[in-house]
């Protein structure tokens, strides 16, 4: 994570250097050690530095580094042609690398050369099985071709492996909303919830995943996640307070003609104190749009 001192910093050197005002190898430094991506302006000023053998020898083992900034960046520019041309440099200087065997591989995804990437990365994972950059490149890919399925195949098989990293739990509960399947989202967010259990954007997550599915049991569920998301936050959760109304008002629904036992669970006390909670933050933050917001109380019979 950037500090603000950092972002100071790279924003400081970053208007330094599109003025003129020189620091260009510190600023593209600043850049690789923070691990951002600017890559118009890298490209840009990384390239004139390329471009003149003086200050391409000045940098001494560094120029090799530069090659490989320059053609990342310019993948992202779609300047295939000069990603190319930095990669043919490190292939001369190192031809049995692998690092700049993965260049190559997103040369081609580049390009939209699927198979060939596909290749090239299985490839590179036989002599490296654990290599984390290049199981996320083939669910990138899956990604880009429009498979989700295939996404959540290798998503799967590397979570098989790399069960603690979050993001990837987290990218696979994404995915399988997209595809409206909830029931294994859930569990996604189930394993984010217990690895970080203070974080309120799971628990905010999986209380919507739990509302979508419905039926009492999940309904009441999802209520206690968007409590504790209202909990995590010290009350600041507009969504989660919202997302507790709805809940009353469903469970509320499901609950017509049961006992009184049954009823009270749709917890009137804490809508109404959510519905106030809404009512207060909308009258403070966006006073223009504070009878629309009634009026969807209303509709809840919440207000």
């Amino acid at each position: 994570m950037v500090t603000k001192t950092e972002e100071a910093e790279l924003n400081q050197l970053e208007n330094q250097v599109e003025n003129g005002g020189g620091g260009v190898w510190e600023y593209l430094c600043l850049v690789r050690k923070l691990k951002l991506r600017r890559s118009e302006i890298v490209l840009k000023h990384g390239l004139s530095i390329l471009n003149d053998r003086g200050k391409r020898s000045a940098l001494g083992p560094d120029e090799w580094t530069l090659y490989e900034q320059v053609a990342i960046a310019a993948m992202d520019c779609q300047s295939l042609g000069v990603a190319q041309n930095c990669i043919k440099c490190l292939q001369k200087k190192f031809p049995e690398s692998k690092r700049v065997g993965k260049l190559e591989a997103l040369l081609l995804e580049a390009k939209g050369m699927w198979e060939e990437a596909e290749k090239a990365y299985s490839s590179l994972l036989e002599d490296n099985p654990l290599d984390q950059i290049i199981h996320k490149r083939k669910v990138a890919m899956a990604k880009a071709q429009g498979k989700p399925s295939l996404a959540i195949e290798h998503l799967n098989k590397y979570l098989e492996v790399f069960m603690a990293d979050h993001d990837a739990w987290r990218e696979l509960a994404e995915i399988y909303v997209s595809l409206q399947m909830y029931k294994q989202a859930a569990f996604c967010y189930e394993e984010l919830i217990l690895a970080q259990p203070t974080l309120p954007l799971y628990h905010l997550a999986y209380a919507d995943v739990l509302y979508t599915i419905g039926g009492l049991e999940n309904l009441i569920a999802a209520r206690k996640y968007y409590a504790a998301t209202i909990d995590l936050t010290g009350g600041k959760s507009t969504r989660a307070l919202l997302g507790i109304c709805l809940c009353g008002s469903a469970i509320a629904q499901l609950s017509k003609g049961r006992n009184k036992e049954d009823k009270d669970m749709a917890a009137p006390e804490l809508q109404s104190l959510a519905a106030t909670a809404l009512e207060k933050e909308y009258k403070q933050k966006a006073p223009a749009k504070l009878n629309l917001l009634s009026s969807a109380l209303r509709s809840l019979k919440l207000s």
